[in-house]
C-alpha cells in the first residue's frame, strides 16, 4: 500500500520518488521526428505537436461551476453567431494541415460537441486523414455523456476510436450541483454503456474534485470504475479562464487523491503511455484495472506539453491558460494556400513558450485567461 504525505513537502517527496524518474527516461523534445522522418515544428522549449483538441462548438447544455456557471452563462448569454464558426469542411482542412505538421491526436471537444448537428459528419471527414507514413491519426471526443446513448453507435461507424465523458460523482445532489441543471447521473450512465457496447474503448472517465463538493465521490466512482472496466481518471480543480471563482484551498491535490485509495486498496505508479501524457498512470496491484490522476496545480506537467487548441471560431491556442489566440479563420476563409496556413501555424508554434503551471502565481492568475468551453480544454 501507498501513503504519501500532505503539504508541500510531501508532494515534492512523491514527485521525486513516483514521476520524475519516468520523465527523467523520456526521449528530449527535440530529437522527435515526423513518422517518416522528416523534421517537425518545435516551441522554444523544444516540444512537438502531437495533440490538437478542436472545439466544434461553445455552446454546452450543462453549466458546471468550474467551467460555465448559470449565474454568468445563463439564458441571454451571446454565444458564437453560426457564420463566426468553422464549417465542417474548414476544419477538416485545417486539421490537415495540423497532421502534416505531426499531430497524431485529433480531440473533438466543445463546449458540449454532442450538441452539434451532424456530428458523425465531420468524424467520417477526420476519420479519413492519413499519417504522412500512412497510418491512421488517434480519433477520439470529450464528452458529458448527456446524448451518447442516441449517438454512440454512428459516432463509431463514422470512425470514432474512443471516448472520455465527464462523470463528478455517482449522487445526482451532488452531481446536480456539479453540472448546474441538475442533470441526473444515469442518463450520463447510460451514456457510458452505450460507448462501451459502440466499441469506443478503452472508455476513460474525467472527475473533477472540488474540495467542500464532491471529494466524499473519489472512493466511490473509484469502485464503480474498477466495477465497470472504464478507467477514471482525477482532475485537479484548475483556474481556467476568470469565471468559476477558483481558489486554491479548493484544490484536492493528487498526492491526497492517491493517499485515499491507498487506504482501501494496493496501488502503484506505472509509466506514461506516451511522451506528453497528462494524466500520472497508477494501477491496482490486485489487477483491477487502473486510474489517473491530472495534476496542472500541484504537479505542472508543462515540459511535456504538446498540445494546441482550435476554438470553434477558428482561433489557434497554444495553453489551456492561454491569454490570446491565433486567428486562423482569417487565413482558411480568404483564399489562402495550404502552403500559407502551413507557415503560419508552424510560427505560431515555434514561437510558444508557455508554461503557465509552473509560474503559477498570484501575477499569473488575474491574467485575461479564455475560458476553458471557448477553446476546447
Amino acid at each position: 500500500m501507498v501513503q504519501l504525505a500532505r503539504g508541500t513537502s510531501g508532494l515534492r517527496r512523491w514527485y521525486r520518488r513516483a514521476v520524475a524518474p519516468f520523465r527523467a527516461t523520456m526521449q528530449p523534445m527535440e530529437s522527435q521526428a515526423s513518422a517518416d522522418g522528416r523534421p517537425i515544428p518545435t516551441d522554444t522549449f523544444g516540444r512537438a505537436m502531437r495533440d490538437l483538441r478542436i472545439s466544434v462548438t461553445d455552446r454546452c447544455n450543462f453549466r458546471c461551476t468550474y467551467c460555465m456557471p448559470k449565474e454568468i452563462f445563463g439564458r441571454d448569454y451571446a454565444f458564437l453567431p453560426r457564420d463566426q464558426v468553422l464549417s465542417f469542411e474548414e476544419i477538416e482542412r485545417v486539421a490537415r494541415i495540423f497532421v502534416s505538421l505531426g499531430v497524431e491526436k485529433l480531440r473533438i471537444t466543445g463546449g458540449e460537441p454532442l450538441v452539434r448537428r451532424d456530428l458523425p459528419d465531420l468524424i467520417s471527414l477526420l476519420a479519413s486523414l492519413r499519417r504522412p507514413d500512412g497510418g491512421e491519426i488517434d480519433l477520439t471526443l470529450t464528452t458529458n455523456g448527456s446524448a451518447l446513448r442516441q449517438l454512440a453507435s454512428p459516432l463509431a461507424d463514422a470512425g470514432l476510436k474512443r471516448v472520455t465523458i465527464s462523470l463528478d460523482s455517482l449522487e445526482d445532489a451532488v452531481f446536480g450541483a456539479m453540472n448546474g441543471i441538475d442533470f441526473p447521473v444515469a442518463r450520463v450512465l447510460d451514456g457510458v454503456a452505450a460507448a462501451i457496447e459502440a466499441g469506443l474503448a478503452p472508455v476513460k472517465i474525467n472527475m473533477v474534485v472540488r474540495r467542500g463538493i464532491n471529494e466524499s465521490s473519489i472512493l466511490p466512482m473509484a469502485r464503480w470504475a474498477r466495477e465497470t472496466g472504464v478507467i477514471l481518471r482525477f482532475i485537479e480543480y484548475m483556474d481556467v479562464g476568470h469565471s468559476n471563482g477558483w481558489r486554491l484551498d479548493e484544490v484536492v491535490p493528487a498526492a491526497e487523491i492517491i493517499d485515499m485509495l491507498a487506504t482501501v486498496w494496493s496501488v502503484e505508479s506505472t509509466e506514461p503511455s506516451y511522451l506528453g501524457e497528462v494524466a500520472g498512470r497508477w494501477r491496482y496491484q490486485d489487477g483491477g484495472g487502473e486510474f489517473g490522476v491530472i495534476s496542472s496545480v500541484t504537479q505542472p506537467f508543462c515540459r511535456d506539453c504538446t498540445r494546441a487548441r482550435l476554438s470553434a471560431e477558428g482561433r489557434l491556442y497554444t495553453c489551456l491558460f492561454a491569454v490570446d489566440g491565433h486567428d486562423l479563420r482569417a487565413p482558411l476563409r480568404d483564399g489562402s494556400s495550404d502552403s500559407d496556413v502551413t507557415g503560419r501555424i508552424e510560427a505560431i508554434w515555434s514561437r510558444r513558450g508557455d508554461r503557465y503551471s509552473e509560474l503559477r502565481s498570484a501575477a499569473t492568475t488575474t491574467l485575461p485567461k479564455i475560458e476553458m468551453f471557448a477553446m476546447g480544454g
